[in-house]
Protein backbone atom coordinates (compact mmCIF):
# COMPACT_ATOMS: atom_id res chain seq x y z
CA UNK A 1 0.00 0.00 0.00
CA UNK A 2 1.20 3.46 -0.90
CA UNK A 3 2.56 5.62 1.68
CA UNK A 4 0.64 9.12 0.67
CA UNK A 5 2.34 12.59 1.45
CA UNK A 6 -0.54 14.90 2.28
CA UNK A 7 0.35 18.97 3.08
CA UNK A 8 -1.87 21.11 4.85
CA UNK A 9 -1.42 24.79 4.58
CA UNK A 10 -3.72 26.52 7.20
CA UNK A 11 -4.10 30.28 6.63
CA UNK A 12 -4.97 32.42 9.88
CA UNK A 13 -3.85 35.85 10.42
CA UNK A 14 -4.67 35.40 14.43
CA UNK A 15 -3.87 31.60 14.35
CA UNK A 16 -0.24 32.40 12.89
CA UNK A 17 -0.24 35.29 15.50
CA UNK A 18 -1.50 32.99 18.62
CA UNK A 19 -4.13 35.33 18.96
CA UNK A 20 -6.31 32.13 19.40
CA UNK A 21 -5.35 27.93 18.74
CA UNK A 22 -5.78 26.87 15.26
CA UNK A 23 -8.32 23.84 14.58
CA UNK A 24 -8.39 24.05 11.57
CA UNK A 25 -5.03 22.17 10.76
CA UNK A 26 -6.11 19.03 13.38
CA UNK A 27 -9.70 18.76 11.27
CA UNK A 28 -8.35 18.34 7.90
CA UNK A 29 -6.24 15.42 9.75
CA UNK A 30 -8.70 13.66 11.32
CA UNK A 31 -10.97 13.90 8.70
CA UNK A 32 -8.70 12.87 5.85
CA UNK A 33 -7.17 9.86 8.89
CA UNK A 34 -10.86 8.53 8.66
CA UNK A 35 -11.43 8.33 5.20
CA UNK A 36 -7.91 6.91 4.09
CA UNK A 37 -6.48 3.73 4.94
CA UNK A 38 -3.32 4.08 3.66
CA UNK A 39 -0.11 5.42 6.06
CA UNK A 40 -0.39 9.30 5.58
CA UNK A 41 2.49 11.24 6.37
CA UNK A 42 0.79 15.04 7.14
CA UNK A 43 2.84 17.98 6.33
CA UNK A 44 1.71 20.68 8.33
CA UNK A 45 2.19 24.56 7.95
CA UNK A 46 0.42 27.93 9.33
CA UNK A 47 0.78 30.83 8.19
CA UNK A 48 -0.72 34.19 7.83
CA UNK A 49 -2.67 34.95 4.69
CA UNK A 50 -0.10 36.47 3.14
CA UNK A 51 -0.29 36.10 -1.03
CA UNK A 52 3.73 35.75 -1.89
CA UNK A 53 4.06 32.75 1.27
CA UNK A 54 0.77 31.14 0.25
CA UNK A 55 2.41 30.54 -3.47
CA UNK A 56 6.07 29.71 -2.18
CA UNK A 57 4.47 27.03 0.73
CA UNK A 58 2.29 25.78 -1.84
CA UNK A 59 5.10 25.62 -4.05
CA UNK A 60 6.99 23.63 -1.50
CA UNK A 61 4.58 21.09 -0.45
CA UNK A 62 4.30 20.19 -4.23
CA UNK A 63 7.55 20.37 -5.68
CA UNK A 64 10.05 19.75 -2.10
CA UNK A 65 7.44 17.89 -0.14
CA UNK A 66 6.18 15.52 -3.22
CA UNK A 67 2.62 15.96 -1.52
CA UNK A 68 0.26 13.78 -3.29
CA UNK A 69 -2.37 16.03 -1.91
CA UNK A 70 -2.56 19.41 -0.37
CA UNK A 71 -5.22 20.75 1.71
CA UNK A 72 -5.48 24.49 2.08
CA UNK A 73 -8.02 25.61 5.05
CA UNK A 74 -8.79 29.57 5.24
CA UNK A 75 -8.46 32.68 2.86
CA UNK A 76 -11.59 31.66 0.72
CA UNK A 77 -14.02 34.69 2.25
CA UNK A 78 -14.29 37.86 0.18
CA UNK A 79 -12.11 39.99 2.85
CA UNK A 80 -9.14 41.84 1.56
CA UNK A 81 -6.90 39.28 3.10
CA UNK A 82 -8.55 36.36 1.80
CA UNK A 83 -6.01 35.67 -1.29
CA UNK A 84 -5.71 31.52 -1.10
CA UNK A 85 -7.43 31.01 -4.25
CA UNK A 86 -5.55 33.93 -6.21
CA UNK A 87 -2.46 31.83 -4.96
CA UNK A 88 -3.51 28.82 -5.87
CA UNK A 89 -4.43 29.55 -9.67
CA UNK A 90 -0.99 30.74 -9.65
CA UNK A 91 0.59 27.53 -8.88
CA UNK A 92 -1.45 25.37 -10.61
CA UNK A 93 -1.35 24.02 -14.00
CA UNK A 94 -5.06 23.01 -14.49
CA UNK A 95 -7.69 24.59 -12.52
CA UNK A 96 -10.47 22.09 -11.11
CA UNK A 97 -13.79 24.58 -11.17
CA UNK A 98 -15.94 21.76 -10.37
CA UNK A 99 -14.74 20.92 -6.89
CA UNK A 100 -15.31 24.81 -5.46
CA UNK A 101 -18.85 24.55 -7.29
CA UNK A 102 -19.95 21.47 -5.40
CA UNK A 103 -18.59 22.70 -2.20
CA UNK A 104 -20.27 25.72 -2.56
CA UNK A 105 -23.50 23.78 -3.20
CA UNK A 106 -23.58 21.57 -0.75
CA UNK A 107 -22.55 24.25 1.58
CA UNK A 108 -25.57 26.55 1.22
CA UNK A 109 -27.55 23.32 3.12
CA UNK A 110 -26.16 24.25 5.99
CA UNK A 111 -25.78 28.30 5.97
CA UNK A 112 -26.85 30.87 3.12
CA UNK A 113 -23.36 32.65 3.20
CA UNK A 114 -21.61 29.74 2.03
CA UNK A 115 -22.40 31.70 -1.15
CA UNK A 116 -19.35 34.21 -0.34
CA UNK A 117 -16.81 31.34 -0.22
CA UNK A 118 -14.10 31.23 -3.18
CA UNK A 119 -13.18 27.36 -2.72
CA UNK A 120 -11.29 26.26 -5.98
CA UNK A 121 -8.86 23.03 -6.40
CA UNK A 122 -6.39 22.87 -8.92
CA UNK A 123 -3.29 20.53 -10.24
CA UNK A 124 0.52 21.71 -9.79
CA UNK A 125 2.41 18.54 -11.28
CA UNK A 126 1.79 15.18 -9.38
CA UNK A 127 -0.10 17.30 -6.80
CA UNK A 128 -3.85 18.04 -6.54
CA UNK A 129 -4.53 21.00 -4.63
CA UNK A 130 -7.51 21.81 -2.84
CA UNK A 131 -9.12 25.22 -1.03
CA UNK A 132 -11.57 24.14 2.07
CA UNK A 133 -12.63 27.10 4.40
CA UNK A 134 -11.28 27.92 7.85
CA UNK A 135 -13.99 27.40 10.31
CA UNK A 136 -13.22 23.27 11.18
CA UNK A 137 -17.48 22.54 11.19
CA UNK A 138 -17.24 23.39 7.28
CA UNK A 139 -14.12 21.00 6.76
CA UNK A 140 -15.63 17.73 7.25
CA UNK A 141 -19.34 19.69 5.20
CA UNK A 142 -16.84 20.55 2.64
CA UNK A 143 -14.46 17.43 2.24
CA UNK A 144 -17.03 14.58 2.36
CA UNK A 145 -18.94 15.56 -0.71
CA UNK A 146 -16.01 16.40 -3.34
CA UNK A 147 -13.39 13.34 -1.54
CA UNK A 148 -15.05 10.70 -3.69
CA UNK A 149 -13.70 11.69 -7.17
CA UNK A 150 -10.11 13.04 -5.17
CA UNK A 151 -8.40 9.84 -5.35
CA UNK A 152 -9.08 9.17 -8.99
CA UNK A 153 -8.01 12.38 -9.87
CA UNK A 154 -4.56 12.07 -7.99
CA UNK A 155 -4.72 8.81 -10.01
CA UNK A 156 -4.86 10.34 -13.00
CA UNK A 157 -1.82 12.90 -12.83
CA UNK A 158 0.02 10.27 -11.45
CA UNK A 159 0.20 10.80 -7.48
CA UNK A 160 -0.03 7.53 -5.29
CA UNK A 161 -3.06 4.91 -4.83
CA UNK A 162 -5.26 6.24 -2.21
CA UNK A 163 -6.99 3.23 -0.85
CA UNK A 164 -10.34 4.57 1.66
CA UNK A 165 -11.64 3.52 4.48
CA UNK A 166 -15.28 2.26 3.05
CA UNK A 167 -16.62 2.34 6.79
CA UNK A 168 -16.26 5.96 6.82
CA UNK A 169 -16.62 6.99 2.51
CA UNK A 170 -17.16 5.61 -0.48
CA UNK A 171 -14.96 6.21 -3.54
CA UNK A 172 -15.69 5.90 -7.16
CA UNK A 173 -12.90 4.31 -9.73
CA UNK A 174 -13.65 3.23 -13.06
CA UNK A 175 -14.21 -0.38 -13.43
CA UNK A 176 -11.11 -1.85 -15.30
CA UNK A 177 -11.87 -3.68 -17.75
Amino acid sequence: MDIINIGILTLSDRASSGIYEDKATCEVERVLSSYIKNQIIFHKELIADDYDEIVKKLIFLSDEKKCDFIVTSGGTGPALRDVTPEATEAVCDKMMPGFGELMRQESLKFVPTAILSRQSAGIRGKSFILNLPGNPKAIKECLEPVFPAIPYCIDLIGGAYIENNEDNIKIFRPKKK
